[in-house]
């Protein structure tokens, strides 16, 4: 059996050819000593001779796949969209897993809205999308100003929305607890956790262009006669314009480390918390 020396020796010779393309001892430097074993010489011969590189692959990319994150092929918002997906019901979506415990959790369908719920909904939905557009005006950390101007921005939609409502008799309520228990957290996390404020960012403007449709129709046809609100409306074509904010969000998360990539995912489930308690007023 070949000593640890040589098996030592040996490895190291597979590197130093793949990374230097020449031996790392010379055979014939009176310098360096080798073991007495004579099998030493045998394995020596070997190891210039075997696959060194496909060797170092293999194991390379079985290592990546054991640690790679759901999505991770597809980009980091994949991952996000992912996390999000395993926290739905299955009422909301086919991949979710969660139980359903709250109201607001039933699929849409199995709503009963109030017009003055819905109304608190919208007002706490203003103050939350007022706190979004100003953090990524001001723009704490560099890369928030990435995210200006995409198109899914929903505060002034949102102004001629309540506006309508005004005009049709309906008084305004003041923002609730929700609503601004959200917007100081927000705010909070702009400033001292850029990471778990993405995850926000995604999670409220993806959410609302997918199962906020679905509501905004369901309230439509059964309380305000189909009149549709500018809350559920975009200028251009509403795909594109994710897109545009998943390249964006991709590429800035390119430069966080995979522990920051992971606690931008585990801020998941508290984003769908105060969410949830949002949207509970509809039903209130």
């Amino acid at each position: 059996m070949a000593s640890p020396t040589a098996s030592l020796y040996q490895i190291q010779s597979i590197f130093h050819y793949k990374n230097n393309n020449k031996p790392l001892f010379s055979l014939s430097s009176p310098t360096h000593q080798f073991p007495s074993n004579s099998n030493f010489f045998l394995q020596r011969k070997l190891s210039l001779t075997m696959p060194r590189k496909e060797s170092v692959i293999v194991v390379s990319a079985t290592t990546a796949e054991k640690k790679r994150h759901p999505g991770e092929k597809k980009g980091f918002v994949e991952e996000m969209r992912f996390v999000a997906m395993r926290l739905h019901t299955k009422d909301q979506a086919k991949e979710g897993e969660k139980e359903v415990k709250e109201p607001e959790e039933k699929a849409v369908t199995k709503w009963e809205p109030t017009v003055d719920g819905y109304l608190r909904f919208l007002v706490d939905s203003k103050i939350v999308y007022d706190t979004l557009e100003k953090i990524v005006q001001d723009a704490a950390y560099p890369y928030y100003a990435e995210f200006k101007n995409t198109g899914l921005e929903r505060s002034a939609s949102l102004d001629k929305d309540l506006a309508w409502f005004k005009e049709q008799g309906y008084t305004i309520p003041e923002p609730s607890t929700p609503g601004l228990t959200y917007a100081d957290y927000l705010k909070d996390l702009s400033q001292n956790d850029p990471q778990a404020f993405i995850c926000h960012f995604y999670n409220i403007y993806f959410a609302h262009s997918a199962g906020g449709r679905m509501i905004g129709k369901k309230i439509a046809g059964q309380l305000l006669n189909n009149q549709a609100l500018e809350f559920y409306k975009w200028d251009g074509d509403l795909s594109q314009l994710l897109q545009n904010v998943r390249d964006k969000l991709n590429k800035v998360a390119e430069e966080w480390t995979r522990e920051e990539k992971d606690h931008c995912l585990e801020e998941t489930e508290k984003s769908f918390k105060l969410s949830g308690e949002i949207l509970r007023l509809i039903l209130s």
